[in-house]
């Protein structure tokens, strides 16, 4: 293979050593134009091989030099460098293969000297085109054709002409004739002969006007600067570039970029250009390359595809062709006429823009305020309503305040006339509430009419307790049992009102307490009817904070705890479930809290 690749640092310095003349690419695995370029390094170490050797060509990769990479001081990929003797004459940054060839031309590097050619039977002649003509006549088996005498030529000057021929076009054509003879053809006649001659030499003639034909390399008349802009601005490799342009509509960089976006996947994209015949030599190719679009609706020449759909958004034409016609490049004074159309019409734009914003603006503004507005009357109906409730509350605190100065006053009146009955003595007691009695009743007609006839006080029974309803009753049981307060009755919870308790429960929807309190209400069922057997499901503490705040508060909570079998405990910080509590009870109560919390 031409193209070496130098796996170590030992290899690159025996490779520049060994080779007077070493051009070497340094590379990377990673770099995409170092990728790009590889196929045409291999093409150009080919030629310079195919040349004689003029010029060995290498590659080493950055991650099998090491620190070679920097003591080569290597600041890009790919960097091309030549060596003369072990000496740089030069390097080449980025991929630019026609640099490179001028590098080495300008370095003098010569093609190996193979001394000077002989021939085989001697000395090296020149023969002329008329001897060359003559030897493959005589190779045709056929006598060469002069120029037309003016006379009939002689015998002897025929014999001459015969005897002119050169040794080895007589010896071929004897050759010929023994074989013809031997094999039992009837050799042809001299005028079938000459006539293949005249043939042989009308070929002959035009693959010599053909080599004659001047073959010229098409990437030397390309503009540089859109060659440059095309490698170094936008990283093409230079071949795909120089083929952009040479394919691409009116030879621009857009008509190059658009032909190599169409065309990148193409197998030979990356092959070497071949030359072309001269422009108007006699081997030219006929015919034109497409180089811009035409509107056949309008006739109007467009430079490249991006253009024509431009054009056909514009104006809605459909009918397009390719044109041989190059678009004419604009002119300084075009160019600038151009760059004022492009800034009178962002102009136009950038004004229509800012009018656009600025009704936008007026918009958002007139929206504010009306939200400002709308938000100002809610808070003044806010405020009226919180005024309307300032006084309502006042006059619902007067009215209480009328109350209790009324009660106080028939307070007042009734002592009177107790004092009056009693001698001027007071048998009640003054209490937190104001003149309660806390155990004597009187009615007031038989106060009005002085005659006191105290009932009879209410004795309690210690035994009796735990019929009482504790929530109910709010006093000490000492105070029960001397006979002081007459408790109010006990509560009785229904166990055929358990779906009315569930249904207060249930009515609570602020804030989901109501589902909170069934959730609890059914974990404190559920323990029981599913683990009987554990003595701790039996017994709620009326003191924790979840009883307190999501059961006691809502009515029907306890009611429906009491209706299946809990009773208050002595201590009166507990529900305990009774021993004769009915299962079947619990069970069903258990899938009504069920039902009713799935239906919450």
């Amino acid at each position: 293979m031409a193209l070496t690749e130098l796996s170590s640092p030992e290899a690159l310095q025996s490779f520049k050593s060994s080779n007077a003349n070493a051009l070497i690419c340094f590379s990377a695995t990673w770099c995409g134009p170092c990728k790009a370029a590889k196929p045409q390094l291999e093409a150009l170490a080919s030629e310079y091989q195919s040349t004689g050797g003029a010029v060995a060509v290498g590659i080493a990769y950055e991650h099998n030099l090491g620190d070679a990479v920097h003591s080569n001081n290597i600041r890009a990929f790919p960097t091309y460098v030549l060596f003369v003797d072990g000496t740089e004459k030069g390097r080449v940054e980025g991929v630019n293969f026609d640099g490179i060839r001028r590098m080495v031309d300008e370095a003098g590097c010569k093609k190996k000297d193979l001394g000077v050619g002989h021939s085989l039977g001697g000395a090296a002649t020149a023969a002329s085109a008329e001897d060359a003509r003559a030897a493959r006549l005589a190779k045709l088996g056929a006598p060469a054709r002069a120029a037309p005498p003016p006379a009939p030529a002689s015998a002897s000057e025929s014999v001459a002409d015969d005897d002119s021929k050169p040794a080895a076009a007589v010896k071929d054509v004897e050759m010929e004739d023994a074989a013809d003879t031997a094999g039992g053809e009837e050799k042809p006649t001299d005028a079938a002969a000459a006539a293949a001659a005249d043939e042989s030499m009308v070929e002959a003639d035009a693959a010599a006007e053909e080599e004659k034909t001047e073959m010229v390399d098409p990437t030397e008349s390309l503009n540089k600067e859109h060659l440059d802009a095309l490698t170094s601005s936008m990283g093409f490799t230079l071949i795909r570039a120089q083929k952009g342009l040479l394919n691409g509509n009116g030879g621009t960089v857009e008509g190059a970029v658009e032909w190599l976006m169409q065309h990148q996947d193409d197998a030979d994209i990356d092959e070497p250009i071949p030359f072309v015949p001269k422009a108007g030599g006699g081997g030219g190719a006929g015919g034109g390359v497409a180089q811009s679009y035409k509107c056949n609706e309008c006739g109007k020449i467009l430079s490249n595809m991006a253009n024509l759909e431009l054009h056909a958004n514009k104006t809605g034409h459909s009918d397009f062709e390719e044109s041989t016609k190059a678009v004419k490049p604009l002119t300084a004074e075009e160019k600038a006429n151009k760059v004022e159309e492009i800034k009178a019409l962002l102009k136009a734009k950038r004004t229509e823009r800012e009018e656009a914003e600025k009704a936008q603006s007026i918009e958002s503004e007139k929206a504010r305020r009306f939200m400002g507005q709308e938000m100002a009357k809610t808070r003044e109906q806010m405020e009226r309503e919180a005024l309307k409730r300032d006084a309502l509350m006042r006059k619902k605190e007067k009215e209480a305040a009328r109350r209790e100065r009324e009660r106080l006053r028939a307070e007042i009146a009734k002592d009177k006339l107790e004092r009056q009955a009693n001698k001027g003595k007071l048998k009640t007691t003054l209490g937190a509430d104001g003149y309660n009695p806390s155990a004597v009743q009187y009615d007031v007609a038989d106060l009005a009419e002085g005659v006191v006839a105290p009932k009879k006080a209410f004795k309690a029974d210690p035994k009796k307790i735990d019929e009482y309803n504790p929530s109910a009753v709010q006093y000490d049981v000492a105070d029960l049992a001397e006979g002081v307060v007459a408790p109010k009755k006990a509560f009785k919870a229904d166990p055929k009102k358990i779906d009315e308790y569930i249904k207060k429960v249930s009515s609570y929807r602020a804030g989901g307490d109501g589902q909170k309190c069934l959730k609890i209400l059914l974990a404190y069922v559920g323990n029981v009817v599913d683990k009987p057997e554990e003595e701790k499901f039996r017994s709620i503490n009326t003191e924790n904070k979840a009883f307190k705040t999501k059961v006691k508060p809502f009515l029907g909570a306890k009611a429906l705890l009491v209706a299946v079998g809990f009773k208050q405990n002595e201590a009166g910080d507990a529900l305990v479930l009774k021993e004769d509590a009915d299962r079947d009870t619990l069970k069903e109560t258990k899938a009504k809290l069920e039902a009713a919390y799935a239906a919450y």
